[in-house]
């Protein structure tokens, strides 16, 4: 932590772990399994491997509440996914995307929702994809029977994930070209929640080549994620 600002977003995130006994960021939520299929682009397009491979991977998701505001008042809402071994044994890749608003100043701000389903997510910072800085957004998709709801509680994210299949387009945007989709997302039913492991997910340490994301808030998110962890092991 170099400066006062991140020093005060440990303390602070430290503190407010310490009092939940849980994570200051999205301390409620549900996991899931899925799929993540990537159609590729046999042109190198992307120039990302893992991008320009088709391939179907398996992932871990966690849906989730930002600030964990009591009950059903709006909330940011976190998609986190993890693919293990993404391209290769050992390659995790790990992607955070928080609800957002619409244009190209809303796409870097978070959006508190009351349906986790009504709009778009991103990842806030871009990500240098190949040679080009790309935001990445998730979309949900629209099922042949209709727009599902998923109020922001547990339960009612819990009950659109048993409903039907939960889908997302992943799209990369950037000023001067339109959104280009790289994978499609499909969510399953809620597993349990564990109560005292949950999975952290680690986006500058789980990125692959030619796929990372830019420092701009890098330093920020460091600093709040080690208070969390730090008020957490504080209460052992």
């Amino acid at each position: 932590m170099t400066g006062p600002f991140d020093r005060t977003l440990y303390a602070v995130a430290r503190q407010v772990a310490r009092v939940r006994a849980a994570p200051a960021l999205h301390p409620a939520g549900v996991t899931t399994t899925g799929t993540l299929e990537i159609p590729g682009d046999p042109s190198g397009g992307w120039g990302v491997d893992w991008l320009d491979r088709p391939a179907v991977h398996p992932v871990t998701a966690r849906w989730s509440r930002a600030a964990g505001l009591p009950g059903g008042l709006p909330d940011g809402i976190g998609l986190a996914l993890r693919v293990d071994d993404a391209d290769g044994a050992g390659a995790t890749l790990d992607l955070l995307f928080t609800s957002c608003g619409p244009g190209r100043l809303g796409r870097r701000l978070p959006l508190p929702r009351r349906d986790a389903l009504s709009g778009p997510y991103s990842t806030l910072t871009a990500y240098q994809v190949g040679g080009r800085h790309r935001l990445l957004t998730a979309h949900p998709v629209t099922p042949a029977a209709g727009r599902v709801r998923a109020p922001v509680t547990l339960a009612g994210l819990r009950k659109a994930l048993g409903r039907n299949a939960v889908g997302f387009r992943l799209c990369a945007e950037t000023a001067g070209e339109p959104r280009r989709m790289f994978a499609s997302l499909t969510l399953g039913p809620a597993g349990p929640e564990p109560a005292e492991h949950t999975l952290s997910f680690e986006p500058y340490a789980h990125c692959l080549p030619g796929l990372r994301p830019t420092r701009t808030l890098r330093a920020a998110r460091v600093a709040a994620y080690a208070g969390s962890r730090d008020g957490r092991r504080g209460r052992d």
